[in-house]
C-alpha cells in the first residue's frame, strides 16, 4: 500500500515538473516573440540587409577659358541575373543565350563565344541572380550593351521578359588635360585619414553632391544583390568650379618650365603667371625631377615651399628705405671692391663692381649685396624693429589666406625672436634668415605693380549648380597701400632699370616693356648649411611695364648648370611672357596705334599671293603707296614677279607658287586639282613639277620651303 502510494506521488511529481517546464518554454517563447522580437529581427536584417551608398557624381572644375579641367565620368559593373525569366520559361532563356554569348564575345573580347555560353548556362542551372560580367565598363559601351538579347526587356507572345541585366554605377575622375596643373587641381583620398589637395579638396563640400542609397540583400553565397533595380534615394550631383587658370598659359607656362629644367639639369621649380588687378592665378606649373630623371607635377613648391628668397628679397628692403624716405634713388653708397666686412662676417658682390661709388638706382640694377647691406644696417642698425615692422607692413610677415590647402606661414623675423643676431639684419638685408614661398613673394611684386594694393591670389572665381552661380569671389584686399605712393613709383622705375641697364638687360624684349628683378640664394641644407652650395634661381617681375597686367615670378632649384637668376630663370619669364604677349590682343592696342610710319621706314616683307588681300593688310596698317610694284621691289627685290600679281588657277595646269606662304600655296595648288606634299618652312622656294605643264588632276606635287 505504501509503495503503490510512494509510485503515485512520484509519478504526480514527474508530471508536475514537466507541465511548469512546458510552461516556462511556452512563456519564453512569448517574451522572445512580443518582448525581444523585434530585437532579434533587426539583427537577422541586419545580416542580410545592409545600405549601400551611392556616390553623387563630382562636380566639374573649369578653367577661366571654360575648358574642362577635371570631371567626373561614369563607369558601370554589370552582372548577370539568370532567374530574371522564369524556370518555366526555359525554353525564352534558351532561345536567347547563344545570341547573348555570342555578342558579349564579340564586344569583350576576352573569352570566346563558348566560354561565355558556358558561364551564363552555369548561373542559370545554379539560379544566380548576380553573376559578373564586366568592370569599369563606360557609358558609351553601356548603350551598346543594353541592346544585347536578355539585356534589355522583351515581349516573347503576349509575355513580357524583365531585362537580365544589372547594373552598378561608379564615378571615375578623370583629368581631361592629363597633368596639365595636376597639383593645383588636386584631389581628395578619402582611404584611411583623409588628405585634402588642391581645388578638389579644398571645394569638396561643393564638388561631392549629396550621396544616394539603395538597399542591397546577401544572397547564398554571400553575395550582395539590390533588393529593388531602382536607387531608394538618388544622389545629388555636385556644383562645379570655375577656376581663374588659363588652360593655353598653363600649356605654355609648363612647357617653357619643363624646357629650362632640363637644360639647367635642376632638382626641381615652379613657375606663376598672376592678372596685377585682380589676382586671378592663370598658370601655376610645379615640376619635380623623379627616379627616372622625368620631371613631373608631384609638390606644389610654388605655395608649400618656403625658403631664403635671395636677391629678389631687395626690392622690400629699398621699398623701407624709399617709403621712410631715407634714400632716394640718386642717392649715392660705397660698395668699395665689393666686399663689406661686419661682425664675424664678409658679405660680397657676386661680381667686382665697375665703379665704387654707385646710386641707390644703380645699386639694385646691379644687385649689388654690398651695397642693400650697407644702407639698411645705416639707416636701421640702431632700430632694426623700424626694418622689419615694414616688413610685416608690406604684408610680408602673414599668410595669404589662399582658397586651396598647404600654404605654407610666412616667417619675417624680428629683433624679438629667438634666433635674431647681430648679423639679422644685414642679412635680411639681402633676402636670408626668412621664409617666404614663391606665391608669397610674387604677390608683393604684384603690390608694388598694382601700385600698392596688395591682394590675395585667387584660385576659383565662381562655383555654379546646375548651370546657375552659387557664389562669386572677387580679389580680396589684404592691404590697399602697403607704401606711398610716391615709394612705389621710384621703386617701379628701379624695377625697369634692371631690364634695360642692369642684370635682367639679356631678358628685355623689343615689343613690349618689362618690370623685374633677378635672384640667386645659397640654399639651406640642414646640418651642412650653406656649405653645399646648392642654389635656388628666380626672377620676379610685370610687364607690360607702363600698364602691368601680368606679375610673374619663376623659382629653379638646384640647377648644376648654372645658377644665377637672370641665366637660369630668367629664360622662362621671357619666354612666357612673350607667348602670353603674343596671344593676348589686349596687350596689343589698336590697330590705329601701331600703324607702320612709312617715311624713310622699311616695309614689311609680304609673300606671293592674293593682291586683294595683300592691300587690305597694308591699308589697315596705314600704308597706302601709289606705286604697288616699287612696293613689290621694296618687299621681296628677289622675286621675279611682285606680290601683288595674281595667280591664275586653272584646274590641271600646274600654278606658280614660288614666293608664297605654305597657306597660300597649298591652297592655290589643291584648287588647280594637285596634292601637296611639303617640306621645310617658311616661304616656297621650288616646286617639284614647272609651272604651267598640264597634269592629270590628282598628281603629287612637292612643295619645297625655306
Amino acid at each position: 500500500m505504501n509503495i503503490r502510494k510512494s509510485i503515485l506521488i512520484r509519478v504526480y511529481l514527474a508530471f508536475g515538473l514537466m507541465v511548469f517546464g512546458a510552461l516556462l518554454v511556452f512563456g519564453k517563447l512569448l517574451h522572445l516573440q512580443y518582448v525581444d522580437g523585434g530585437e532579434w529581427r533587426a539583427m537577422v536584417d541586419s545580416l542580410t540587409i545592409r545600405e549601400r551608398v551611392i556616390e553623387a557624381a563630382r562636380g566639374n572644375i573649369y578653367s577661366n577659358d571654360g575648358s574642362l579641367l577635371a570631371t567626373s565620368v561614369p563607369e558601370y559593373e554589370l552582372r548577370f541575373d539568370a532567374m530574371s525569366i522564369p524556370v518555366e520559361a526555359d525554353d525564352v532563356f534558351n532561345s536567347k543565350v547563344d545570341s547573348l554569348a555570342n555578342h558579349l564575345a564579340a564586344h569583350f573580347k576576352d573569352k570566346s563565344t563558348r566560354q561565355y555560353l558556358v558561364m551564363l548556362k552555369n548561373a542559370r542551372a545554379k539560379r544566380q541572380r548576380y553573376v559578373l560580367i564586366k568592370r569599369n565598363v563606360s557609358h558609351q559601351d553601356l548603350k551598346l550593351i543594353k541592346t544585347f538579347p536578355l539585356f534589355h526587356s522583351f515581349k516573347e507572345g503576349k509575355k513580357r521578359y524583365p531585362t537580365s541585366l544589372v547594373t552598378v554605377r561608379e564615378n571615375k575622375r578623370i583629368l581631361p588635360f592629363t597633368n596639365l596643373a595636376a597639383r593645383t587641381i588636386g584631389y581628395k583620398n578619402t582611404k584611411g585619414d583623409t588628405v585634402l589637395v588642391g581645388l578638389e579638396g579644398a571645394y569638396g563640400s561643393y564638388i561631392d553632391g549629396t550621396s544616394g542609397s539603395q538597399m542591397m540583400q546577401r544572397i547564398a553565397g554571400g553575395v550582395w544583390v539590390p533588393v529593388n533595380r531602382e536607387v531608394e534615394v538618388a544622389p545629388v550631383d555636385g556644383s562645379d568650379i570655375i577656376s581663374t587658370l588659363d588652360v593655353n598659359m598653363q600649356d605654355m607656362a609648363q612647357r617653357a618650365l619643363e624646357k629650362q629644367l632640363i637644360a639647367s639639369d635642376a632638382d626641381n621649380g615652379c613657375v606663376i603667371l598672376m592678372e596685377v588687378k585682380t589676382g586671378e592665378v592663370r598658370a601655376i606649373a610645379n615640376f619635380t625631377r623623379d627616379s627616372e630623371g622625368v620631371f613631373r607635377e608631384k609638390y606644389n613648391y610654388a605655395i608649400a615651399q618656403g625658403a631664403d628668397p635671395g636677391s629678389t628679397f631687395k626690392l622690400a628692403s629699398y621699398l623701407a628705405l624709399l617709403d621712410d624716405k631715407l634714400v632716394d634713388t640718386s642717392t649715392t653708397v660705397d660698395i668699395g671692391n665689393g666686399t663689406y666686412k661686419v661682425p664675424s662676417h664678409t658679405i660680397k658682390d657676386s661680381h667686382a663692381p665697375k665703379k665704387s661709388i654707385v646710386t641707390v638706382k644703380e645699386a639694385f640694377e646691379e644687385s649689388s649685396n654690398v651695397g642693400i647691406a650697407k644702407l639698411v644696417n645705416m639707416h636701421y642698425g640702431d632700430k632694426p624693429a623700424r626694418y622689419t615692422s615694414k616688413l610685416h607692413q608690406f604684408g610680408l610677415g602673414q599668410a595669404l589666406g589662399l582658397q586651396i590647402p598647404g600654404e605654407v606661414k610666412p616667417w619675417v623675423k624680428t629683433p624679438e625672436s629667438r634666433t635674431w643676431s647681430k648679423l639679422s639684419l644685414v642679412q635680411m638685408a639681402y633676402g636670408y634668415e626668412l621664409r617666404l614661398t614663391p606665391l608669397q613673394m610674387l604677390a608683393f611684386y604684384n603690390a608694388v605693380a598694382n601700385d600698392g594694393k596688395l591682394v590675395a591670389p585667387l584660385f576659383v572665381k565662381e562655383i555654379r549648380h546646375l548651370g546657375n552661380t552659387v557664389e562669386k569671389f572677387e580679389a580680396k584686399v589684404i592691404n590697399k597701400q602697403i607704401a606711398s605712393a610716391e615709394a612705389i613709383r621710384k621703386a617701379k622705375k628701379m624695377l625697369e632699370g634692371v631690364m634695360i641697364e642692369g642684370t635682367g638687360k639679356r631678358l628685355r624684349s623689343p615689343l613690349y616693356t618689362s618690370a623685374g628683378k633677378t635672384g640667386t640664394a645659397q640654399m639651406n641644407d640642414g646640418a651642412r648649411g650653406y656649405g653645399a652650395r646648392r642654389y635656388q634661381s628666380s626672377f620676379a617681375g610685370y610687364f607690360p611695364a607702363e600698364n602691368p597686367k601680368y606679375s610673374m615670378i619663376v623659382v629653379i632649384r638646384n640647377p648644376r648648370k648654372g645658377y644665377y637668376g637672370g641665366a637660369i630663370a630668367g629664360p622662362v619669364f621671357k619666354e612666357l611672357a612673350d607667348m602670353v604677349y603674343a596671344n593676348d590682343l589686349s596687350l596689343h592696342g589698336t590697330l590705329a596705334s601701331r600703324k607702320v610710319n612709312v617715311s624713310g621706314a622699311k616695309v614689311p616683307l609680304t609673300l606671293n599671293g592674293s593682291k586683294e588681300a595683300s592691300e587690305a593688310v597694308y591699308r589697315a596698317l596705314g600704308f597706302n603707296p601709289t606705286n604697288w610694284n616699287m612696293l613689290a621691289q621694296a618687299t621681296d627685290s628677289s622675286a621675279k614677279q611682285g606680290p601683288f600679281v595674281e595667280v591664275q588657277v586653272k584646274e590641271g595646269v600646274v600654278p606658280n607658287v614660288i614666293g608664297m606662304g605654305l597657306s597660300d600655296a597649298v591652297f592655290t595648288m589643291e584648287n588647280a586639282g594637285f596634292k601637296t606634299r611639303v617640306s621645310g618652312y617658311g616661304k616656297v622656294v621650288s616646286q617639284s613639277l614647272v609651272a604651267g605643264t598640264k597634269l592629270k588632276v590628282g598628281t603629287p606635287i612637292i612643295l619645297a620651303l625655306n
